[in-house]
């Protein structure tokens, strides 16, 4: 991955940044609420744990058809999903509450769900947030040689059925974070002192990682295969199950937002410079959808608005509905453009239209 110092333009003589951040910070001035979770998001996070792990302990402590067992399973897996795109993900961004401890604790939630602190934050505050949709700095674009999401990755004959096998490789998100990404992106990332806040010591980080790795390796397979009657097979079964439902949810919710036709991919200039500036790159670089939807709304954790989110990160989700006209409204007055599908199925559909475009020849792409 290049390493290029990229810098964003500073010339905003419209100043839409400015004028945007000045009406939200007014919106909740005037409303008295503050900018973080409230009593819904608690509520929220008991309804998200209560999916994830309720059928864990049914599991441990019942007898049960298979079928029964399955569909736990896939409960499980709906209710990790909604964890990490509620709880885990505005606790990470310092948005779930006023208090650092609680956000730590809710952030903390990704160890039970196969990830790692460090590498979450490194990868998705630094690098996405950042750099967002810039091929060779934003690592949601990789996807090593088997899928292609980006005009400027290398293009590969396999690529060109990749909007029919795609969605199977989508649901290996979160085992790949268990088995084996966790240790790729530490190595990498201490390499490069890269962090998000202060660098953690090597021995301490790596430390945090194999005893988080070992504890939930223990919780999700050793100890089902000790104290219940499934077989050690039955138990591994259940747990890909979990973790590709999970998988699969979390990659396509993730994917809608900025892997779309309409969302742009820039390059920086030679000497590293971006035309835009950064929040006018995040307008030009994610798409919302699906924003009249109050499931999508709710269950996705406001990843449906993902121009929000991107502009204002230390913002609790829960008020993502209400500050979208806002963002919206500013960027029409300021010409800009705001990108968005009014449904979750259209978007759908137009992102795998386009892995099909990124899977053609390159000389056949416009």
């Amino acid at each position: 991955m290049a390493q290029q110092t990229l810098s964003f333009s500073r010339a905003d003589s419209a100043k839409f940044f400015r004028t945007l951040n000045k009406r939200v910070n007014n919106y909740f001035k005037e409303n008295n609420i503050k900018r973080t979770g409230n009593w819904q998001l608690w509520v929220k996070t008991v309804i998200m744990f209560a999916l994830f792990l309720t059928p864990y302990f049914l599991l441990l402590t019942l007898n049960m058809p298979t079928w029964a067992q399955i569909l736990l399973t896939i409960v499980m897996g709906i209710g990790m999903a909604g964890v990490g795109m509620n709880v885990m993900h505005d606790g990470n961004h310092g948005s779930f509450s006023n208090k650092e401890w609680v956000n730590r604790l809710m952030g903390s939630s990704i160890y039970i769900l196969a990830g790692n602190v460090y590498n979450w934050k490194v990868q998705h505050n630094v690098l996405h947030h950042t750099y967002t949709n810039i091929h060779g700095h934003d690592e949601d674009l990789e996807a090593g040689r088997i899928l292609r999401f980006s005009k400027h990755a290398e293009w590969r004959k396999h690529h060109k059925f990749q909007h029919y096998y795609s969605i199977l490789l989508y649901g290996l998100l979160t085992i790949n974070w268990a088995i084996m990404t966790d240790f790729q992106q530490m190595s990498r990332y201490m390499k490069r002192k890269l962090s998000y806040g202060k660098l953690p010591h090597p021995v301490v980080n790596w430390s945090k990682l194999l005893i988080s790795k070992l504890i939930y390796v223990s919780m999700w397979i050793i100890i089902p295969i000790t104290l219940t009657d499934l077989a050690w097979y039955e138990v591994l079964i259940g747990f890909l199950i979990m973790h590709y439902v999970a998988g699969l949810i979390l990659s396509v919710v993730f994917q809608l937002a900025h892997v779309m036709d309409e969302a742009e991919m820039p390059m920086p200039e030679k000497d590293g410079t971006m035309k835009n500036t950064w929040a006018i790159h995040q307008l030009k670089t994610t798409v919302n959808f699906g924003r009249k939807n109050w499931f999508i709304n709710w269950y996705t954790g406001g990843l449906n608005h993902q121009v929000e989110h991107h502009i204002f990160p230390h913002i609790s989700h829960i008020h993502y509905g209400k500050i979208a006209k806002i963002v919206k409204d500013t960027a029409k007055e300021f010409n800009l453009p705001y990108k968005e599908y009014e449904t979750t199925r259209k978007a759908i559909k137009a992102h795998f239209k386009f892995l099909k475009e990124m899977g053609a020849p390159p000389a056949l792409q416009a």
